[in-house]
C-alpha cells in the first residue's frame, strides 16, 4: 500500500466519522423522518452523492449511527472487565457520561420514541438493543447475587427492566426539563437500595 493510498483510507475514515457525527446531531435535532440526507451533507462540506458514497441509504446511516454509540458506549462499560455490582456501578456511572453528550441522549430518546412504530428503519434495532440491554443487566444482577451483594428478594431480571427504564425515564426527564441534575447520583441510590455492600 502506497502513502496516498494510505492517506486517502484516512480522509476516508475521518469523513466517515465527520458524517456519522452530523447524522447524529442531526437525528437528535429532528429525528430520523425529520432529517434531510441533504442538509447532512452540506454539513460536512460534500455533495449529496457524496455522503451516497460513504452510506448508501438513509437508513443504512441510522444504523451506523446506532452500532456506532453502541461502540463507544461498550468499550466505556467495559474498562476492567467488572463484573456484579462493579458492573451495576459501572451502568450508574454511564449517567455521568450521558450527562456529558447531550446531542447522543436526545438522538437516542428521539429515535427510540420513534422506534416504537413497527415500520421504521430502527424498530427492529431497539427491540434487540432492549432485549441485549435487559439480559446483560439481569446477569450482572445475578453476579452481585452471587456474590452475596443483592438484597433478599430483589428478582434479577424485574431490578434489570427497573434500571434499564429508569435510566431512560431519567435521560427523558433531564432533556425536557433538566429537574434531574444528577441522573448517575438518582440511579446509584436506586441500585444501593437494592445491595447489601457500598456501590
Amino acid at each position: 500500500m502506497t502513502a496516498d493510498t494510505r492517506r486517502g483510507y484516512a480522509k476516508g475514515r475521518a469523513k466517515r466519522v465527520e458524517i456519522l457525527d452530523q447524522a447524529m446531531a442531526m437525528f437528535g435535532e429532528v429525528g430520523y423522518r425529520g432529517a434531510s440526507l441533504r442538509v447532512i451533507a452540506t454539513r460536512c462540506g460534500i455533495s449529496h452523492p457524496g455522503l451516497l458514497h460513504h452510506f448508501p441509504t438513509k437508513q443504512s446511516l441510522l444504523l451506523a449511527v446506532l452500532e456506532h454509540r453502541d461502540e463507544v458506549d461498550a468499550e466505556w462499560l467495559a474498562v476492567g472487565s467488572p463484573k456484579g455490582v462493579g458492573r451495576l456501578r459501572r451502568l450508574a456511572d454511564l449517567a455521568t457520561l450521558n450527562a456529558e453528550r447531550r446531542g447522543i441522549v436526545e438522538l437516542f430518546s428521539v429515535l427510540a420514541a420513534e422506534a416504537t412504530s413497527a415500520d421504521h428503519p430502527a424498530h427492529a434495532y431497539f427491540v434487540e438493543r432492549y432485549r441485549t440491554s435487559v439480559l446483560s443487566t439481569a446477569v450482572s444482577y445475578r453476579e452481585a447475587q452471587e456474590e452475596g451483594a443483592l438484597r433478599p428478594g430483589i428478582e434479577p431480571d424485574e431490578a434489570a427492566q427497573q434500571l434499564i427504564a429508569m435510566m431512560d425515564g431519567l435521560q427523558v426527564q433531564w432533556l425536557i426539563s433538566g429537574c434531574v441534575t444528577d441522573m448517575a447520583g438518582v440511579l446509584r441510590a436506586h441500585v444501593q437500595a437494592q445491595l447489601t455492600v457500598a456501590l
